[in-house]
């Protein structure tokens, strides 16, 4: 596939990344030139356990996994970990490294609602997640670098993002943020929540992440199902519109969730669509 050409300047816009999820079938060295390839600018690394980078060897190997995607001509503006503690022997090396490495943004793993039924529940899961994020938010200030919080839909803190904004509400702007799904936003308020969210988020956006997603129901039973950019129950003129009035300039990490026989068209595919609305939004 030959690299897409992008008019605009990328300082003007957001990078367009892939998350090196969907390409883990590549060593460091093949993940940059295929991504170089179909098109995309940057690359979001994940350093996490079964991931690119495994957690116990971040300061020896996301170097090497950088220099091999920098070498084929793309950024890594930032790195997806499971990180939830601050004393978790993963964190320093994992943050500090990042920083070495001049990678702006970083992603956090995630934490539970263990009992969502359970009256009260919710504000002891925020209180107990609160110094936590805190803790790791503080290290991350340390060396530099912006956290952002992802919205992943279900019993996961941060699916209503006020959450998130009760546990990042007295931190540095500059230290952590939000990182917006519109898909998990648009799949926990379908009507006017996905909405609410963007405008909430709209001054502390870092990162973004891109995927879509269908409601079916059979045998009544509803499902969700995961599918590719444009076909699914996002609004995506919206979204983008939105984010261009934000003036976000962060990563843009595409996501292909759904089930296909051939990744790479399907990575392919789903950019195009990408870079389409986003050279409209940022003419």
């Amino acid at each position: 596939m030959a690299a897409a050409s992008f008019a605009g300047a990328a300082a003007s816009r957001p990078t367009l990344c892939i998350f090196s999820k969907h390409m883990a079938q590549f060593g460091y060295d093949d993940l940059g030139k295929k991504a170089k390839e179909i098109g995309f600018e940057g690359v979001d690394l994940t350093v996490r356990a079964r991931g690119h980078v495994e957690p116990e060897k971040a300061a020896t190997d996301m170097p090497r996994a950088v220099e091999a995607i920098r070498a084929a001509g793309l950024s890594v503006p930032m790195i997806t970990t499971g990180l939830l503690k601050a004393d978790e022997p993963a964190a320093r090396p994992t943050l500090s490294t990042a920083a070495k490495l001049k990678i702006p943004f970083w992603k956090p793993g995630y934490y539970k609602y263990p009992k969502l039924e359970t009256a009260g529940s919710v504000e002891q899961a925020v209180a107990a997640v609160k110094p936590q994020i805190a803790g790791l938010v503080a290290m991350s200030k340390e060396y530099g670098l912006t956290c952002g919080f992802h919205n992943h839909s279900g019993d996961y803190v941060g699916a209503a993002v006020w959450d998130t904004r009760d546990l990042i509400a007295n931190l540095d702007p500059k230290s952590v943020g939000y990182y917006l799904d519109p898909a998990h936003a648009t799949i926990e308020g379908g009507l006017a929540g996905w909405r609410i969210t963007m405008n909430l988020v709209a001054p502390r956006l870092k990162m973004v992440a891109l995927k879509d997603f269908y409601w079916s129901k059979a045998k009544g039973e509803t499902k969700l199902n995961w599918c590719p950019m444009g076909e699914g129950m996002v609004d995506w003129p919206k979204v983008f519109a939105n984010l261009r009035a934000a003036n976000f300039t962060g990563p843009l990490t595409l996501h292909v969730e759904y089930d296909t026989k051939d990744e790479l068209a399907s990575i392919a595919k789903d950019f195009e669509f990408v870079k389409k609305h986003v050279a409209a939004a940022w003419a």
